[in-house]
């Protein structure tokens, strides 16, 4: 699987997200550099877990409407009196 990628605006508010964190929540002061690979180590841990959960929630939806669809078309059969 190839790494997840985020576009460049949304990594540095995550990242500045990250940093306020660990200021608000644990008092501590960690750099760009610092929660910028925290974010890289958590998007290689979490990324493919919640990738394959969102693939098997398309996969569920589909189903449904895949199912809803069939029973659409047995409706619209002539049936014989």
């Amino acid at each position: 699987m190839k790494p997840i990628k985020l576009p460049k605006e949304q990594r540095e508010l995550i990242t500045e997200n990250i940093r306020a964190y660990f200021e608000a929540e644990r008092g501590e002061t960690i750099g760009h550099l610092a929660a910028d690979n925290l974010l890289e180590f958590f998007l290689n841990e979490l990324g493919p877990a919640v990738y394959n959960s969102a693939l098997s929630d398309c996969r569920t939806l589909a189903s449904q409407r895949m199912q809803a669809l069939e029973e659409d078309i047995y409706a619209l059969e002539w049936k014989k009196r």
